[in-house]
């Protein structure tokens, strides 16, 4: 019990170490986080509704199958385009 609390411990400290060495600062860099998970979710949605389509219009097919990889390899392509970083603020 004291090994995985002093892992939770050490693995917030070595988050927060990496994010405030990025530039922009720290809450820049939790903003891009915060962006991201949203981003995530509604991706993650997306993949279940796809996959429940898809099974329930292809229960024994192995169509079925293909198409969850294909929508997971869109969704994954789409994630890497709208998540990028977004541009400093000049002050």
């Amino acid at each position: 019990m004291r090994g995985f609390l002093a892992g939770i411990f050490l693995l917030v400290f070595v988050i927060v170490s990496a994010l405030s060495l990025r530039p922009g600062g720290f809450r820049n860099q939790l903003r891009n986080i915060a962006r991201r998970f949203k981003l995530a979710m509604i991706l993650g949605g997306v993949y279940l509704l796809g996959s429940t389509v898809l099974r329930l219009a292809f229960p024994n097919s192995g169509l079925a199958e293909i198409g969850m990889v294909a929508v997971a390899g869109v969704l994954c392509i789409t994630f890497l385009v709208l998540s990028p970083d977004r541009p400093l603020e000049r002050r």
